[in-house]
């Protein structure tokens, strides 16, 4: 719900700003509109490299240390989305995975989680 709403917002805010910013071309018109959702600040369609450059300065900012960077999201979403109990399958399907397998990767975090908890809270731990 939360994304949801932040992507109305955007869509109705944010985007027709960006889309207003766009440069003309060497003709002087303005470059053709694109059916991408995320733009950067010139109107044009979000780059893998501009995402990962807004995310370092975002993380800088909030005085986060260690390095950060797209997969680093991936990898924690991929994480709190087994500890709160989502299921391998449904996992693989977000994650955009063709093989089982290489969602399993995400186990072992999930189990350490798991044997923490456990040894956290067992009446005998």
């Amino acid at each position: 719900k939360t994304a949801k709403r932040a992507l109305l917002v955007y869509l109705k805010r944010g985007r027709p700003f960006l889309i207003s910013n766009r440069k003309p071309t060497h003709s002087g018109l303005p470059k053709k509109a694109t059916s991408v959702l995320f733009i950067n600040k010139s109107g044009m369609p979000l780059t893998r490299v501009g995402f990962w450059k807004i995310l370092k300065n975002y993380a800088k900012k909030a005085g986060v240390k260690r390095r950060v960077t797209p997969h680093t999201l991936r990898h924690s979403f991929a994480t709190h989305m087994l500890q709160a109990g989502c299921d391998l399958r449904t996992l693989q399907a977000l994650l955009g995975h063709s093989s089982l397998s290489t969602t399993e990767v995400y186990t072992h975090l999930s189990i350490a989680h798991l044997k923490e908890v456990h040894n956290r809270y067992h009446p005998r731990g």
